[in-house]
């Protein structure tokens, strides 16, 4: 009998090859391989053409999505290359990691502040070695000594990590996880396998060197917690690589190591030859003469820093100085593209999936929306039923807390118009295993979404609104009766009038989709009418006794609703109604009293608002209130001060008389204010102002000259 240790670093592309060969030349009866042994009836998928690395192994507990977690697989990684192997030599290949059902039951360690030496050591041991060997790079370290040799030398690995645990004791969770791989032993030895081998984290080779009786290792696992687990295949990405993972071990390079697996022939010039394509396809000018000269540089550095070959970080710098020029922007883009890379793995329709899964992966099909790492951005036109059905889609989705796509602003200003930015992850496929019991496909589980927050106690009025337009812009119209019941007790008891008014907006924006996309919305107008119709009864009340913050929050919540009320019927007349009452009333809040001036201005509902600043600038008002009520009628943009000279005139002349602890007092408010002016704004109003223009002066129009001007303006919005 024969148990052949092959310690490895996990996501190594010198031990994965390392591994293949030397499972060549042994020939084993079975491979056992660190990892969960609920996986072992996945592992035929390896050989599946549809699976396509990176991947993962994802372990989760049913109905507890805090439960989980992943054991990823490159295919520089030497675990996935020896299930490769085992695969197609026809050999079992089995897990020997502690199960997920009692990995997933223990409770998180907490993260000590103080790291003492041997955790350190534990932590990261290759960095230990590099330190020994007088690097301070361990990365550099294990390039030089493991990856740049062409072979890996296991027996030198293990006698190094023999050194390293020297005096070493392991805690009580990676004691549970050496016991289980020596029981795995065990078992294999026990079924009559003669020619055993195990690829394991080389930090493990010295607790697996002598198996020992059972005995010991039987009173470390007994007794241990254990929650039903599930596993399965999903795909995951490069730049996931780079950070640690259930192995406990992450590479900063993937797509660098990944190079080094696939190319062992001339890896360098292979690869600067690849970053000038990547520099080339975003206009950057590279010539061939550029690659020869940044392969030479990368050789010349190496040997100077006496490397075996060009590293990393040699051919970064190659890269930087003559295909780059020294400029830092394209060498973040070799960084991102090339280095840590944005491959996104696949898993076969084969692998084990809740439906929901299943069902998004056709719908991807359909509507051929690929999957992607790379972050990139989507253009639709809901015009066209392609288009329409991807935006209901992802808003879909969002309702299931898998925001694959994220909105983004539109160039245009057209209804029909959508944006979005979208980058695939792996962990959303927790999400949908989550969602799964709402529903086996993506609509049926965003309606019971709806309708699971709809019926939640304590939901806010402004969220049920939201929920609405939502449901439209997914297109779910048979979730609705059960929101709009919900908005309506719910409004039917809120007394806080700032609750209607945050909920208002998003109900008119749900009734506009509603028509823009052609989802029926029926009933949606008699709940916005009726609570604007409360929205303005109660809204005298609401102003009144506020301080600053909570009058600047009201100021927000008025512009709200001005902008909804201008989409329903009648209700622009309505609010500026309740808006003109109040303008009237002693009383109110600087910032509240100016920008419901400013509002009734706009829309031609007052001629005297020159007089109402003066009077609210005059010297009867402190100079604080008046820089207040300033601030909230110029909130709307600068754009009325470039063009009425009265008004320009005023607020100088205001300013001007200040007493120099009053302008003193004021100047936070004035920088807010003429701060969220655009530039050109500022601009213009600083030019008038050192020209002596902002002065009260009569204006005379030609209303000749104007007429035609009108009249194209009057024909283009259909007027004329």
């Amino acid at each position: 009998m024969t148990i052949t240790l092959l310690g490895v670093r996990h996501h190594g592309p010198g031990s994965a090859r390392a591994v293949v060969a030397e499972l060549a030349r042994l020939r084993p009866d079975i491979v056992l391989i660190e990892g969960p042994p609920e996986a072992d009836g996945l592992v035929a998928l390896t050989a599946d053409p549809g699976m396509e690395p990176p991947v993962a192994l994802l372990a989760h507990v049913p109905g507890d999505p805090t439960k989980a977690a992943f054991w990823p697989f490159a295919t520089f990684s030497p675990e996935w290359q020896a299930l490769k192997y085992a695969v197609e030599a026809g050999i079992p290949a089995r897990f020997c990691d502690l199960p997920a059902a009692h990995s997933l039951a223990e409770k998180e360690p907490d993260q000590a502040d103080d790291v003492t030496p041997a955790q350190a050591v534990r932590i990261d041991p290759i960095a230990s070695l590099a330190a020994a060997a007088g690097y301070d790079d361990p990365e550099r370290w294990w390039e030089d000594a493991v990856e740049h040799r062409g072979d890996t030398p296991f027996e030198v690995i293990a006698e190094a990590m023999a050194a390293v645990r020297e005096g070493y004791t392991p805690d009580e969770r990676e004691a549970r996880r050496e016991a289980y791989m020596r029981r795995t032993v065990r078992v294999a030895i026990k079924e009559g396998f003669v020619n055993i081998a195990v690829v394991c984290g080389a930090w493990h080779v010295p607790a697996l060197t002598s198996i020992g009786p059972a005995a010991a290792d039987d009173r470390i696992l007994k007794g241990l917690p254990r929650v039903k687990a599930e596993m399965t295949w999903v795909p995951w990405t490069h730049g996931r690589l780079a950070h640690w993972s259930g192995y406990g071990a992450g590479v900063s390079s993937p797509g660098w190591y990944a190079h080094l697996f696939a190319t062992p022939d001339r890896p360098v010039e292979r690869w600067l030859t690849a970053a000038a394509g990547v520099l080339r396809d975003e206009g950057i000018p590279v010539s061939s003469a550029h690659v020869i000269e940044s392969v030479r540089l990368a050789q010349s550095l190496a040997v100077i820093r006496n490397r075996p070959l060009a590293g990393l970080a040699e051919v970064t710098e190659a890269a930087r100085a003559v295909l780059c020029e020294g400029d830092e922007l394209p060498v973040e883009l070799i960084q991102r593209r090339m280095v840590v890379g944005e491959r996104l793995g696949h898993v076969p329709d084969s692998t084990p999936m809740v439906p929901l899964q299943r069902h998004l992966r056709e719908e991807q099909r359909r509507l051929r929306l690929k999957p992607e790492a790379l972050d990139r951005e989507l253009e639709l036109d809901l015009r066209k039923p392609l288009d329409l059905d991807r935006s209901r889609l992802l808003h879909r989705l969002r309702l299931l807390n898998v925001p694959w796509g994220e909105p983004r602003q539109t160039r245009g200003k057209g209804t029909f118009k959508e944006a979005w930015a979208l980058q695939w992850r792996p962990e959303f496929d927790i999400s949908l295993i989550e969602a799964a019991p709402l529903g086996v496909t993506v609509p049926a589980a965003a309606s019971a979404k709806i309708a699971e927050v709809a019926a939640r106690e304590g939901a806010a009025l402004a969220d049920l609104t939201g929920l609405v337009e939502r449901a439209l812009l997914a297109d779910l119209p048979g979730s609705l009766p059960a929101v709009l019941a919900a908005i309506g007790d719910r409004a039917a008891v809120d007394t806080d009038i700032r609750h209607l008014m945050a909920a208002l907006p998003a109900l008119v924006r749900a009734q506009r989709y509603g028509d823009v996309r052609g989802t029926p919305a029926e009933g949606l107008a008699v709940i916005a009418t009726s609570l604007l119709a409360r929205v303005c009864a109660g809204l005298s009340a609401a102003v009144s006794g506020l301080d600053d913050e909570n009058a600047r929050g009201m100021v927000a919540h008025i512009d709200a609703v001005t902008s909804a009320s201008a989409l329903l019927d009648e209700g622009r007349e309505r609010w500026l109604g309740a808006l003109r009452a109040l303008a009237d009333r002693t009383g109110l809040p600087g910032v509240i009293e100016g920008r419901i001036v400013r509002i009734l201005f706009d829309g031609d509902r007052l001629g005297d608002a020159d007089a109402r600043m003066s009077r609210a600038v005059s010297l009867a008002h402190p100079p604080a209130r008046a820089g207040a009520w300033i601030e909230g009628f110029l909130s709307g943009g600068g754009l009325l001060l470039v063009h009425d000279p009265r008004l320009l005139a005023m607020v100088d002349d205001w300013l001007v008389g200040l007493r120099g602890d009053a302008f003193v007092e004021v100047l936070p408010l004035l920088r807010r204010t003429f701060g969220s002016f655009a530039p050109p704004e500022r601009r213009s109003i600083a030019s008038r102002v050192r020209s002596g223009s902002a002065t009260e002066k009569d204006i005379a129009y030609d209303d000749e000259r104007a007429a035609p001007a009108v009249r194209t303006v009057m024909g283009i919005l259909g007027s004329g």
